[in-house]
């Protein structure tokens, strides 16, 4: 049974995108021989589906890669009800049990932030908490993003989610005195108690598999243990 690692952030537009690719890129570049899959559960509106696919020509079926996809770029349940269609959450479940049998690591992006949405009744949070999914956090480098961090890692431990750690992400250019003074690693690490990853450097596009490999190597990835990440055997579908 293969691994999976879900990347979760704060919010929309935080760069879960930017940080999947570069992981993506990273474990291709790195870890010769070992498969690696993207899965992005519910997508609303184009995007990351295709961006993921042009960049790095996968060797996934559409199915596996995006299970459940809408039109318009609204939260699940919104764009869900817009097409008079309900969510049904065994889908994902089962195309991310099929990756696993197929794939030695998959990572998982899930949408919007931690609180948004999946259902009506389930949130991101709640679902990567039910499916036992070890997970990184990404925070944008903004002002602001002290509580976020915060905020959101009392949700996840509500939730009984296992972040393994955090990585704050440079969604624009950022000066190094922005960085410290925004997103102080000390105080981070302290108020959230989980292990600050480092930051993601800004990656301007066009982006290319070298690039994003090369902006990941500047995290502190053995906290990840991505070559042993905890399979999801015995869990229960939601």
């Amino acid at each position: 049974m293969g691994r999976s690692l879900a990347i979760v952030g704060t919010d929309t537009g935080v760069g879960k995108t930017a940080v999947t690719a570069a992981l993506y890129a990273y474990c291709r570049r790195h870890f010769a021989h070992t498969t690696v899959a993207i899965n992005k559960p519910i997508q609303a509106g184009p995007g990351d589906r295709e961006q993921f696919q042009a960049l790095f020509q996968l060797n996934q079926s559409p199915e596996s890669l995006n299970p459940i996809y809408f039109r318009d770029p609204l939260a699940p349940p919104l764009a869900a009800d817009r097409e008079g269609v309900q969510i049904d959450l065994g889908m994902p479940w089962r195309s991310l049990l099929q990756l696993q049998q197929d794939y030695d690591l998959t990572l998982v992006e899930t949408a919007g932030g931690l609180g948004s949405p999946m259902t009506w009744e389930l949130t991101v949070a709640d679902l990567v908490g039910e499916w036992r999914l070890p997970a990184i956090l990404v925070v944008p480098v903004r002002l602001g993003c002290i509580s976020q961090a915060v905020a959101n890692m009392a949700l996840a431990r509500q939730c009984k989610l296992a972040v393994k750690g955090i990585v704050l992400n440079c969604v624009e250019p950022r000066s190094p005195e922005e960085q410290r003074q925004w997103a102080p690693v000390e105080a981070i690490a302290q108020l959230t108690r989980v292990p600050i990853l480092g930051f993601l450097p800004y990656i301007p596009e066009p982006w290319t598999v070298e690039s994003l490999a090369m902006a990941a190597a500047t995290l502190d990835l053995e906290y990840l243990e991505l070559q042993e990440l905890p399979s999801m055997t015995g869990v229960v579908a939601t």
